[in-house]
């Protein structure tokens, strides 16, 4: 089993903020007492951290819930509950974030050390302390600490290369990055040798040094789930100028330019963008008979396919096995580096907006239905974090939480509803009767 794993489904639970506490002051030399109950500590955070030492994405393979610890609940003498410690968790450069269910991306990770919160700590929940007014100097009313945020997430990494090396299966891929960088890729005379993605880094002869990525063979319908390709083709979004190997010996069978062709659609079938990073043609096997005479016809095919007034692509006859024409080859491969630019892999209509973790001001306050059993149904972002927070063991907190529900204008909607005396309200799993 490959121990390469580029893509993941997670869900991970911030921690909730600590319960606020109700306690009051009974010391023999404070005769009239009052309120003495702390805060909750804040929930602690989830945040992903840009690990460059991980490759993968395997340690999400078995390990897929990631939850923050909540906040210490409030002491009494007015001594705050501490704040949870954030969840730290690593993930390897090159990982996008998304929310599985909007799909929108929320980060991509690439830079080592990069930090990213992607689901928030709950406040701690206020104790009494905080609520005493001359007209209630000793309350009995305390908060529950906030939810932290729970969401399920997909990651999907895309490696991080300057250069992609891309063909059909066979052409030589796996020998070439074998033998201008360190890498050991597996090597066999058969289709689909590479089953995984294979990073090296090259260093020319000038001293200049880049990143080569050696991509899993396409094959015709690839972009469509045909082959590997479609599990692949997302590690050459990143890279910047593609090498286009071709076996120019037609050692398969197959028409050299056709191969050109074919391989070029599967890249813009799978996204258009792909076509705008500048292609290096690599003629290998050049070592082979019917090579020289093969290349010829495909240079005449090129030329005859491209409008007059078009720049040609750069073709590079080389050898990978008697190392022909590779010094040529880097050294215009790093020029042309020298000269692109990075390619931006997300617009903005794809990436959510900057979290914001306070109420949306257009959105309604609270929604009414009604259930199979003709019980009112309440729900709503802001409804459902008074009711979260409200400590229903106080009955002061509950008639704060009735006279909240009141001001949010929710009496007063159920009525316009048809809602009669006695009927039963539903807030989550928590039910009470109606009054009129």
């Amino acid at each position: 089993m490959s121990m390469f794993l580029d893509t993941a489904k997670i869900q991970v639970k911030a921690g909730n903020g600590g319960d606020g506490m109700v306690a009051f002051r009974r010391e023999k030399y404070v005769p009239n007492g009052g309120p003495w109950g702390g805060d909750g500590g804040r929930g602690g955070n989830v945040v992903f951290v840009v690990d460059e030492g991980l490759r993968t994405l395997m340690d999400f393979r078995y390990n897929r819930h990631f939850k923050a610890q909540s906040g210490e609940k409030g002491m009494t003498k007015g001594m705050h509950g501490r704040g949870s410690e954030d969840l730290i968790v690593r993930v390897p450069q090159g990982t996008t974030v998304r929310d599985a269910e909007t799909g929108k991306v929320l980060t991509d990770l690439v830079e080592n050390g990069q930090e990213f919160i992607v689901a928030r700590g709950g406040r701690g929940g206020r104790g009494n302390i905080r609520f005493a007014t001359p007209k209630n100097p000793a309350p009995e009313i305390s908060e529950n600490g906030e939810p932290g945020q729970e969401r399920e997430l997909l990651l999907e990494l895309k490696v991080l290369a300057d250069v992609g090396l891309v063909g059909f299966p066979s052409v030589g891929k796996s020998t070439l990055l074998s033998v201008i960088t360190a890498a050991k890729p597996k090597i066999g005379a058969y289709h689909f040798t590479t089953i995984v993605p294979n990073l090296g880094m090259v260093r020319t002869q000038s001293g200049e040094s880049f990143a080569v990525a050696d991509l899993p063979g396409l094959i015709e319908g690839a972009s469509q789930g045909v082959g590997l390709g479609t599990q692949f083709l997302r590690h050459i979004e990143r890279t910047r100028v593609i090498l286009h190997v071709i076996d120019m010996s037609a050692s398969e069978g197959r028409d050299p330019y056709e191969d050109y062709l074919a391989i070029n659609k599967e890249l813009e079938s799978y996204n258009l963008r792909l076509m705008e990073r500048p292609q290096i043609i690599v003629a290998n096997k050049m070592d082979m008979p019917d090579s020289a005479e093969n290349l010829k016809i495909f240079k005449e095919k090129l030329a005859a396919n491209y409008d007059e007034f078009a720049e040609l692509p750069q073709i590079f006859p080389i050898s990978s096995l008697t190392k022909q024409g590779l010094a040529t080859l880097l050294d215009a491969t790093a020029e042309l580096l020298d000269k692109t630019p990075e390619f931006l892999l997300y617009d903005e209509s794809e990436m959510e907006e900057e979290a914001y973790y306070g109420f949306d001001e257009e959105a309604p306050a609270f929604e009414i239905s009604r259930d199979d059993d003709a019980t009112w149904v309440l729900s709503g972002d802001k409804l459902e974090k008074l009711f979260n927070m409200t400590n229903f063991d106080r009955d002061e907190a509950v008639m704060k939480f009735a006279r909240q529900l009141r001001g949010m204008g929710v009496d007063e909607a159920l009525r316009t509803r048809g809602a009669k005396d006695g009927d039963l309200v539903r807030i989550g799993k928590f039910e009470f009767e109606f009054v009129d």
